[in-house]
């Protein structure tokens, strides 16, 4: 069972009570609601089109179970519309998106420039949504003791090139930490969350020791920390919600004191530097099929209501009217 479906059924009850019609903006015009950012009621659900189709998404692991979530819950509304999300990583993801194979490619960080370069070359145009925020989560297993909170100068001389085959143990990155072997677990190469996490951590993006275990599939970095005494992985927010019964979340000192990841924290700015917004890439072709426009209406109508009950961190109300605000302008572009 993915983690989408374990929160269905929380996010389908809050779908029957704020519910946005799943085909608002199947036609050719934007309504006042959706230009007001209120949900469209779906009493109106009966002389509604019904959809069909398939929109292919596929990215970031991080963003996917919010979207999951979002597929699941809009399939209460439109049945006959198939919504499956990959999880190849925010690089592979972009690579099927630039490739024309996806409609929607999640990510979480900004597409590169040698990305935009590839979908450009294939004529892809596409808009940038942000549609949650995260905080990057150092864990460790609950068995760990000696540590509550790292610096940004402890995690870089834990994961820098540099450290590769000479930080061996938890006392090579403190001398008051025990010689626990050190064990490391994190996102392949092709993540977004590499990438953000280098570029903060270490100073430059992809700049990373290689004798760590990595996976795109972020349930393999829990288990792989929570197996081991002296593990220590790096994920998304909610990943770290899920499983807080085995793992422990470190707090981060950046120069100005710990601050643990939280909904709060990293909303207020003070969670640094590993706070992050998280997007969605949606072709500006595959939205002009009514199935695709009325999946980004579903999304935006609820977007609260769903990265709360799939435990992501909501907008705020500025970036949230922003959002709704692009997706109006992204819906009547050219």
């Amino acid at each position: 069972m993915t983690s989408g479906q374990r929160r269905l059924l929380g996010v389908a009850t809050a779908a029957l009570v704020v519910s946005l019609s799943a085909a608002c903006g199947s036609g050719g015009g934007n309504s006042t609601a959706q230009q007001s950012g209120a949900p469209a009621q779906s009493a109106d659900a009966g002389a509604q089109q019904e959809l069909s189709g398939q929109i292919k998404i596929d990215g970031s692991s991080t963003v996917g179970p919010l979207i999951q979530v979002a597929s699941e819950a809009f399939g209460e509304e439109q049945p006959k519309v198939q919504v499956p999300v990959g999880t190849s990583g925010t690089g592979g993801g972009f690579e099927k998106f630039c490739a024309g194979e996806t409609d929607i490619s999640n990510a979480s960080r900004p597409i590169k420039d040698e990305e935009k370069a590839a979908c450009e070359a294939k004529g892809i145009k596409f808009a940038e949504l942000t549609v949650a925020t995260d905080a990057l989560t150092v864990v460790v297993p609950k068995e760990n003791t000696w540590a509550t909170c790292l610096t940004v100068e402890q995690l870089k001389k834990m994961w820098e090139p540099a450290a590769e085959g000479k930080v061996k143990t938890w006392k090579d990155v403190d001398p008051k930490f025990p010689a626990e072997e050190l064990k490391l677990f994190g996102p392949g190469t092709d993540s977004g969350t590499f990438d953000y996490f280098t570029d903060e951590i270490n100073g430059e993006e992809g700049a990373s020791r290689k004798d760590y275990s990595p996976s795109e599939n972020d349930n393999d970095i829990v288990t792989g920390v929570a197996g081991a005494k002296g593990g220590l992985g790096y994920f998304g927010f909610t990943y770290y919600e899920e499983n807080m019964d085995k793992l422990k979340a470190l707090e981060i000192d950046s120069g100005k004191g710990c601050v643990a990841p939280s909904v709060e924290n990293a909303q207020n700015g003070t969670y640094v530097p590993l706070s992050r917004p998280l997007y969605i890439y949606p072709s500006t072709t595959a939205v002009k099929r009514p199935e695709v426009a009325a999946f980004l209406d579903y999304l935006v109508g609820n977007i609260g209501t769903l990265a709360k009950e799939a435990k992501f961190i909501p907008l705020n109300a500025e970036q949230e009217a922003k959002l709704k605000s692009d997706v109006a302008a992204l819906k009547t572009a050219g």
